[in-house]
């Protein structure tokens, strides 16, 4: 080697190089910027659902200066057996099924009313977006006086439908309650939906449209055979996301109705509410929160095993 080297240095190429063979020092940069992160993910979410966990297998008395006690499976049991547990369930699956019909068609329908050129479409786009930027509380104020019993605006166009004499109880009948939430958890939540539909929709080639019409495709097969499958996976991610944010829906529900009338409208979190926070059994109501995390939990994992199977179909 030394015979190539002094060889290589007499012919004017310069010393030979030897390449580095040690261990090449760590960046602890990434890490320290990804550490308070960690650190705050830790304190601020992790460690609560931890004891969380754990006071859902004792007996916590908030009113009282008696330590938790460890009750086992107690709560659990309890919360199979309850009947009223299991029909907070069924409203809901009800809410967020609903909900998520409603948000997503809707989200679809006004995107792809967008994704054609139309005088002042920037105009109406922003205005579209008012009922997703709109706070929950006035939002909920504004409907309170809209369907009043006695002076609501909606009286007055009800009153048009041929058969109806009388103002509804809209907030006082189970049906018309959980339609009047279901209708403004919508409203407020499609104008997101559609956003990023309209993105997706963009996204897709229109030389596919081009060639499809060309073959004689008419409108019903362009929307089944081309737009869908471009944004499937989009409408996959949306659907999630609508389910945990129906799931976990609470403003609504607590400031138009409470739950009511009687346990009409009452979902999970407002069953979780109502029993930790109004009636102090705070260890069953966090035995509850432990079930509907591991719902969420699921309906996540459900989505990242599509979206890995999906991954390895295009791969």
């Amino acid at each position: 080697m030394s015979a190539i080297a002094d060889s290589s240095a007499s012919a004017g190429m310069g010393p030979a190089v030897t390449p580095y063979r040690g261990r090449r020092r760590p960046h602890l940069l990434p890490y320290m910027l990804v550490l308070p992160i960690i650190v705050y993910e830790g304190v601020m979410l992790l460690y609560p659902i931890w004891e969380g966990v754990l006071a859902s297998f004792k007996r916590v008395e908030l009113v009282s200066t008696r330590a938790p006690t460890w009750v086992g499976l107690a709560n659990y049991r309890r919360m199979f057996t309850d009947p009223q547990f299991w029909n907070t369930i069924r409203v809901t699956l009800i809410f967020t099924v609903a909900v998520i019909i409603l948000a997503i068609g809707a989200g679809l329908f006004t995107a792809m009313l967008f994704n054609r050129s139309f005088r002042f479409r920037p105009a109406v786009r922003a205005a579209m977006m008012l009922p997703w930027a709109f706070p929950e509380v006035p939002v909920c104020m504004l409907f309170i006086w809209f369907v009043n019993s006695q002076f609501g605006v909606i009286n007055y166009l009800v009153r048009w439908i041929p058969g109806v004499t009388e103002n509804p109880q809209w907030l006082g009948q189970p049906a018309l309650a959980m339609a009047v939430v279901v209708g403004i958890a919508a409203w407020k939540a499609f104008p997101f939906y559609s956003l990023v539909i309209l993105a997706a929709l963009q996204g897709v080639p229109q030389e596919l449209y081009e060639a499809a019409k060309v073959d004689g495709a008419s409108p019903t097969g362009l929307f089944a055979h081309i737009t869908i499958p471009g944004i499937r996976s989009t409408l996959e991610l949306l659907i999630v996301l609508a389910c945990i944010f129906s799931f976990k829906q609470f403003t609504i529900i607590f400031l138009m109705t409470g739950g009511g009338p009687g346990q009409a409208t009452e979902t999970l979190v407002m069953k979780i509410y109502n029993t930790a926070f109004r009636f102090y059994d705070y260890s069953y109501g966090t035995a509850m929160a432990v079930a509907g995390f591991l719902m969420s939990l699921v309906i996540a994992i459900v989505f990242i095993v599509m979206q890995a199977r999906r991954a390895r179909e295009y791969a």
